[in-house]
């Protein structure tokens, strides 16, 4: 945890007074005594840096810290995702991670290979991914937190939802092993956002890949080699990260 997030209504009079897993990562974890300097911010808000004014070192573990939030909250991630809703044990993985590597959107969306019971699942409940939000913002240091939506009917999504939402992005990317275009050649000049489509295990079904085609998706591959969709994902991301850096 390399800042400890609050939610704006925690703090009163610029102090926050934490006693749950915070409270302990402070004692047990970051070794503070009263004095010390946090970073800290607010979920969707201002960040900054704290000091520590009262401290229980013992269970229940407890510590009050007075803030000085200056920063704003950081600039919003060039990249959205849509990603084929994977199975709930990688999806945790996934949220994470991403987040950790700056995302705006994540659209989780059915596919011809989700399995139906996927969307069962109590991990799309928002109290359920929003703890795996907030660990890869306090990994990343941001407080920025991604939008989840949820599609479980893949042809209103690309039918539907979909032609209103890519007049927003200057890159269109459908990822997929088979696609005849690498990244390398497809993101360019340009420095808009850009959304990203990647598939369930075992990829994107001949009817799903045409569908995004239509709504102006380049088909993209970052390789012959067929990775996990949560090992995917980073390596776009990363790659993505790397091409408009160097550009």
């Amino acid at each position: 945890m390399n800042i400890i997030l609050a939610e704006a209504a925690e703090v009163v009079d610029s102090q926050l007074t934490l006693s749950d897993y915070r409270a302990e990562h402070i004692v047990k974890v970051l070794k503070s005594e009263i004095g010390d300097r946090l970073r800290v911010g607010i979920i969707n808000g201002m960040r900054g840096f704290g000091t520590i004014s009262a401290l229980q070192k013992k269970f229940p573990f407890s510590a009050s810290v007075n803030l000085e939030l200056s920063e704003s909250p950081g600039t919003l991630p060039p990249l959205d995702l849509i990603l084929a809703l994977p199975r709930p044990i990688m999806l945790k993985r996934i949220l994470s991670q991403v987040t950790a590597l700056g995302v705006g959107t994540i659209h989780l969306v059915n596919a011809n290979r989700v399995e139906k019971s996927f969307w069962e699942a109590g991990l799309l409940q928002p109290q359920e991914y929003r703890p795996h939000l907030l660990h890869g913002l306090e990994q990343a240091v941001d407080t920025r937190m991604p939008e989840i939506r949820l599609h479980p009917k893949f042809k209103p999504f690309i039918e539907d939802f979909c032609p209103s939402l890519v007049g927003d992005y200057h890159y269109l990317l459908l990822a997929d092993p088979k696609g005849e275009h690498r990244l390398v050649d497809v993101v360019g000049e340009k420095t808009g956002r850009i959304l990203l489509a990647a598939g369930p295990e075992g990829g994107w079904v001949p009817y799903e890949v045409q569908k995004f085609r239509e709504q102006g998706f380049f088909c993209c591959t970052i390789g012959e080699r067929i990775l996990k969709v949560d090992t995917a994902i980073i390596a776009l991301h990363a790659s993505i990260t790397a091409l408009r850096q160097r550009r």
